[in-house]
């Protein structure tokens, strides 16, 4: 079995919390509030900006050639889904990170630039592959994304080419932990779903309207 493989299998609690959680079920089936779904996007935004800073430190501390194109690429990716999609919903680079948000971001650059390469890319596969699986699972009861309200959202994470980069990030953190030591192994599996955890306070925190308490 594959590596990755492996951690999703152990994440299948997280999972089902997250497929199961009143945000994304609304947002599957259009009932989610416009105010919680602009809320959500204005956090994204904010997000996307931190992610898109620890694929490019995965970038710089890469050594093959293909995985530098890859997060390079991945940089650009993330700016243009804030830029695009985002400015769609709301004012790109308002607001204020919410505490999840921030904490999350906080671990994703920690992990990128201080804990091992491999690490660091079991770290940011989460948001790949999670996003991923969201959306084929909304799109397969949405209907007609025209129609929907959410249909931008669930077609851009719908997308095959997105499907193809999570992929594409699935085969370098297997390779890596199939190059790599039974300890960097165990680190791999622990932030993967570290960051699994993250991905659903990052649901929830929206669902909430969390804010910080003074």
């Amino acid at each position: 079995m594959r590596f990755t493989d492996e951690i999703w299998a152990e994440a299948r609690p997280i999972l089902d919390a997250i497929e199961q959680h009143p945000f994304v079920t609304g947002l599957g089936d259009g009932s989610l509030p416009r105010e919680v779904f602009a809320g959500y996007m204005t956090q994204d935004a904010l997000y996307l900006a931190d992610y898109a800073r620890a694929m490019g430190m995965l970038a710089f501390r890469a050594t093959d050639a293909d995985d530098i194109t890859f997060w390079g690429v991945g940089v650009q990716g993330a700016i243009v889904a804030e830029r695009e999609l985002h400015a769609a919903h709301v004012e790109v680079g308002a607001g204020q990170m919410s505490p999840s948000s921030r904490a999350y971001t906080s671990y994703l650059l920690a992990t990128a630039a201080a804990a091992p390469y491999e690490v660091g890319v079991a770290a940011i596969l989460p948001c790949f592959w999670i996003y991923q699986w969201v959306g084929d699972r909304l799109l397969a009861t949405a209907g007609d994304l025209a129609q929907h309200p959410y249909g931008d959202w669930i077609g851009m994470y719908a997308d095959p080419a997105f499907a193809e980069s999570t992929l594409r990030a699935r085969e370098i953190t297997d390779r890596l932990a199939e190059a790599g030591s039974d300890e960097v192994r165990v680190r791999m599996r622990e932030v993967f779903l570290q960051a699994s955890r993250y991905e659903w306070m990052f649901w929830d925190a929206a669902w909430r309207q969390e804010t910080w308490p003074v």
